[in-house]
């Protein structure tokens, strides 16, 4: 993931095995439990306060950074509230993403625009939207519900970018018909449900995006996450490296925090 020449042979690579997937049978009832297990090893972690930057990459290679600072909440007996604020440069600093994943209705999202001192609501149809920019989606900053998707397991085989690890290959179908996605190919050890590699595939079935993973450390001898983040758009040459620093899950994250970062600004 550093070369150019490298990362073209891999696009090549994930192409073509990404079609082969799209015409594979999958086991339904086994990729629900795949999908279950992993939202259970992510569950209980109650809050954190995480740093980092985004590096946005045009086709010729010319970057942009921007710093951010992350919060999260977990909701019981529903999605879980994050943010995401940039701090640097001066043009987006204090633009924040309020997220409110829901389990039995549509997803809020709210976004604090600095510079006219106003929220914006992003609504279900414009969701497949660049965030900021970048190649994430405001769809792909929603915390995962399970029960949003159908899902289908096809295999398993070696993690991609980690050989010694097994991975269960696992297709999620978003139920929500404004979904810009028509299915999502996933990547997930067999031991940890940590994500490798997430495949995006648009409405007309094209693969539009992959997501790898890779950097993983373990907090609280529980949680994985990933430190460094990589976004390829197929489509346009682009992508977005997130890097993160160390998580902080025990300074207390409340709902009222993350509303006054964003939503309490204007």
């Amino acid at each position: 993931m550093s070369l150019s020449r490298i990362a073209l042979v891999a696009l090549v690579c994930s192409l073509a095995a990404s079609q082969a997937v799209g015409d594979e049978t999958g086991d339904r009832e086994k990729g629900l439990q795949i999908a279950r297990a992993s939202q259970q090893r992510s569950d209980g972690y109650g809050s954190y306060i995480a740093a980092g930057k985004m590096i946005l990459r045009d086709r010729a290679g010319t970057s942009n950074v921007r710093e951010f600072v992350a919060r999260a909440l977990e909701m019981k007996d529903d999605g879980d509230r994050t943010e995401i604020e940039f701090a640097t440069p001066l043009d987006v600093r204090g633009m924040a993403l309020l997220t409110h994943a829901h389990s039995a209705r549509d997803d809020d999202q709210w976004l604090y625009l600095p510079a006219l001192n106003r929220v914006k609501r992003i609504t279900s149809s414009s969701r497949s939207g660049s965030f900021a920019g970048s190649e994430f989606s405001y769809e792909d900053l929603v915390g995962h519900v399970v029960e949003k998707n159908d899902y289908e397991y096809l295999r398993d085989e070696p993690c991609p970018g980690d050989s010694s690890r097994q991975c269960h290959v696992n297709v999620q179908i978003p139920k929500a018909a404004d979904s810009g996605y028509s299915r999502l190919v996933g990547w997930l050890d067999t031991e940890d449900y940590r994500a490798y590699k997430v495949d995006y595939f648009d409405r007309r079935g094209a693969l539009i995006k992959t997501m790898v993973s890779s950097d993983f450390r373990l907090y609280k001898e529980r949680y994985w996450r990933s430190h460094e983040v990589l976004m390829t758009n197929h489509q346009t040459g682009k992508s977005t490296v997130m890097e993160w620093q160390r998580y902080d899950f025990e300074t207390p994250v409340l709902a009222v925090e993350l509303e006054s970062h964003s939503l309490g600004k204007n």
